[in-house]
């Protein structure tokens, strides 16, 4: 039994040489890649659009923070110039 098996293993079988203008990936292949290409559109589309809406986000809240900043430095300035001397006479 193993001699068939091995005969049968090593025996070459003819490759048929396909006409190269009749191989065609078909209608299945052109789908395949039809959906691969929509899919990385849909995801370069949806990537961007988050990078877009952080880099907003983050533009906000600098600008958010340079106001808190300038109100706290101005109410520091503010009390500063009152609380210098608390004993000294007014006006």
């Amino acid at each position: 039994m193993l001699p068939v098996i091995v005969a049968l293993a090593t025996t070459p079988t003819p490759a048929a040489t396909p006409d190269p203008a009749i191989v065609t990936p078909g209608p299945l292949g052109f789908a395949a890649i039809a959906f691969i290409g929509i899919a990385v559109f849909l995801l370069v589309w949806d990537m961007l659009r988050r990078i877009r809406r952080g880099r907003y986000r983050e533009e906000v809240n600098a600008e958010l923070d340079a106001e808190e900043q300038a109100r706290a430095a101005a109410a520091a300035s503010e009390t500063d110039d009152q609380d210098i001397d608390p004993a000294a006479p007014r006006g």
